[in-house]
């Protein structure tokens, strides 16, 4: 596949995390997808080629040359999208920034990490098994605890958000935008200090 009129690929790799199907769509466990859109029509790039099961494109952004990735492969099985990918264009974990959702959170928190386990989520255990470490960056976009202790877990993340919290997370999308600008040139400790709330 040619990649680029001058052949030139990619140094790092931002991919968001859902589900594939529509009826998935605003759901809590596809804020990563939703993330994702939202860098993609900030920089002007088009997630529209198919490969690794997934679907990816690759524009620059302050002198870096960055893949948006999405991984069609289902939550549970991200890695196996994103390790290929990485793969192909020699993209190290260090250059690796995966947006997810997070139950941890309050509904438009974020949480800027360089490394770290999974947590349980199953989407970044899948990343962690897939390249063989844990040291690539993760920006969790908070998604609200479900409500009682007994409530199933994968009803509320696949749930539909109500409307005062799709609110709060998506006005946090143009923060993650900076966040990933800042972790590419280095400055984690700014983004962190900064949208670390």
């Amino acid at each position: 596949m040619g990649i680029f009129a001058g052949g030139s690929g990619a140094e790092w790799l931002i991919a968001g995390l859902g589900n594939p199907e529509t009826k998935y769509d605003g759901t809590r466990h596809n804020t990563g997808f939703a993330a994702l859109d939202s860098l993609a029509r900030a920089w002007g790039c088009e997630i529209s080629k198919s490969k690794w099961q997934g679907l990816y494109g690759i524009t620059e952004v302050s002198g870096h040359r960055v893949m948006l990735l999405k991984p069609l492969t289902y939550m549970n099985l991200s890695g196996q999208s994103i390790a290929p990918a990485a793969a192909f264009y020699k993209i190290p974990r260090s250059r690796i920034i995966v947006l997810c959702d997070d139950i941890a959170q309050q509904p438009g928190h974020l949480r800027i990490r360089p490394s770290g386990s999974a947590g349980g989520h199953n989407g970044l255990k899948s990343i962690i098994a897939s390249t063989g470490g844990e040291d690539f960056f993760r920006i969790r976009i908070g998604v609200g605890a479900k409500p009682r202790p007994d409530y199933d877990l994968a009803d509320w993340v696949l749930g539909k958000f109500p409307p005062e919290d799709a609110r709060l997370v998506a006005d946090r999308y143009s923060d993650v935008e900076q966040a990933c600008r800042l972790l590419m040139d280095g400055k984690l400790s700014e983004a962190q200090n900064r949208f670390n709330h």
